[in-house]
């Protein structure tokens, strides 16, 4: 096992701090930067709008929807200490339109990475993209109603996974 996934198994990428239930939000970059507010009131992001100036230029190189209405903006970033995660679930009726083919998102996750871990960063992308291309592992975080649980599905996911 490498070096990088031992930190992952020990890493906690959200906390249910990071978390937003019933989450309303006017727009995509109005989710990203109430999901950001999270992460910088936890430390882990040290100057959030130029973190959020970062993820919108990311968003608009690239959609950044997944099938199954979940959006994933990210960035790299030297504004990010660590890798986190948070997560917003739409409220009921609401959601944001991430570019997806199939239609608007009900369940955003930011994912923030310093601006050194490249590879890092590749790996928990693609490792929480394939969880969420996992109709039962969306729906459970839908179905949570609460940010623990949500927040350790979240972690759970990277730990779990096969590296």
């Amino acid at each position: 096992m490498s070096e990088l996934s031992l930190d992952l198994h020990n890493a906690e990428l959200t906390t249910p701090d990071m978390v937003i239930l019933e989450m309303v939000a006017a727009s995509r970059q109005d989710a990203s930067a109430q999901l950001a507010a999270r992460m910088h009131a936890g430390g882990r992001i040290s100057d959030l709008d130029a973190f959020l100036d970062q993820v919108s230029s990311r968003e608009h190189q690239m959609a950044t929807g997944l099938p199954g209405g979940v959006g994933l903006p990210h960035a790299r970033s030297e504004y990010v200490n660590r890798t986190s995660i948070a997560v917003g679930v739409a409220k009921y009726g609401h959601s944001l339109d991430f570019g997806a083919m199939d239609g608007p998102a009900t369940l955003v996750l930011l994912m923030a990475t310093p601006a050194q871990s490249f590879s890092e960063h590749l790996e928990v992308l693609a490792t929480i993209a394939r969880s969420l291309f996992k109709e039962n592992f969306r729906e459970s975080l839908r179905r949570a109603h609460d940010a623990e649980v949500i927040a350790e599905l979240i972690n759970s996911s990277l730990v779990f996974h096969d590296h």
